[in-house]
C-alpha cells in the first residue's frame, strides 16, 4: 500500500501576487470557508517543486469581494520582494482539518471525478471535471462519448441544485441528475 503524501493535505488557496509593499499577499481561494484566510493561526505553504508543505503563521486576512480573493499577511514576509518570491505557492491545511459539513453539503474535491447519470434511464452522461462557483455551483461535466450527440461538445455545465442533482452518492462515486428539457443541449 503506497502512502501518497498529497492525500494528507488539502489546498485552500494559491498565492497569485504581492499586495502593496509591506509583504501582504493576494490569494485566490479554492475553499468555501473564509476562516481559513481570516482567522490567525498556522497554515502550510507548498512551494512549487516541493512535496512537503512548510508551516507558516497567518497573521491577518481580509476578503476583497469584487476581485474574489483574499489579502493575507504571513509572519516573516516583510516586503514586496519576499511576497513576490511566494507567487504560485499553494496554501494548505491538513486533510484532517476538513470542516464538518451539513446534509447536502460536499467538499469540492469529493465531487470531482464522480460519474453523472440520468436518473430516469441510468444512462451515463459523463464525469465531473470541475466545479464553477457562480451564485449556485455548476458542475462541469466532461461528456461520455456515447452521450455527446454533437462531437464538438466536450463538456456541459449542470446547476448543482437539489432539483437537478437529487442524488449524490460519494461511496459509489455517482451523481444522478434530472435535468429539465434542453439543459444538456449546447447553445452554439
Amino acid at each position: 500500500m503506497t502512502n501518497d503524501k498529497s492525500d494528507n493535505w488539502l489546498e485552500i488557496g494559491k498565492i497569485v501576487a504581492p499586495q502593496g509593499l509591506s509583504g501582504e499577499l493576494r490569494v485566490y481561494p479554492v475553499s468555501d470557508f473564509p476562516e481559513r484566510f481570516e482567522v490567525p493561526g498556522k497554515r502550510w505553504l507548498l512551494r512549487s517543486g516541493e512535496t512537503e508543505p512548510q508551516p507558516m503563521e497567518l497573521l491577518t486576512g481580509r476578503y476583497i469581494s469584487n476581485k474574489n480573493l483574499y489579502v493575507i499577511k504571513l509572519a516573516g514576509v516583510e516586503n514586496c520582494d519576499q511576497a513576490d518570491a511566494l507567487r504560485g505557492c499553494k496554501l494548505m491545511v491538513p486533510a484532517s482539518d476538513r470542516p464538518q459539513l451539513g446534509e447536502d453539503e460536499y467538499h469540492v474535491l469529493d465531487l470531482i471525478g464522480l460519474e453523472v447519470f440520468m436518473q430516469a434511464s441510468g444512462e451515463l452522461v459523463g464525469t465531473v471535471v470541475d466545479i464553477i462557483s457562480a451564485g449556485n455551483d455548476l458542475l462541469e461535466v466532461k461528456l461520455h462519448e456515447s452521450f455527446a450527440t454533437d462531437k464538438k461538445q466536450k463538456t456541459v455545465l449542470i446547476p448543482f441544485v437539489h432539483a437537478i442533482a437529487p442524488v449524490v452518492n460519494l461511496p459509489s462515486g455517482r451523481i444522478e441528475i434530472t435535468p429539465p428539457p434542453g439543459l444538456l443541449e449546447i447553445n452554439n
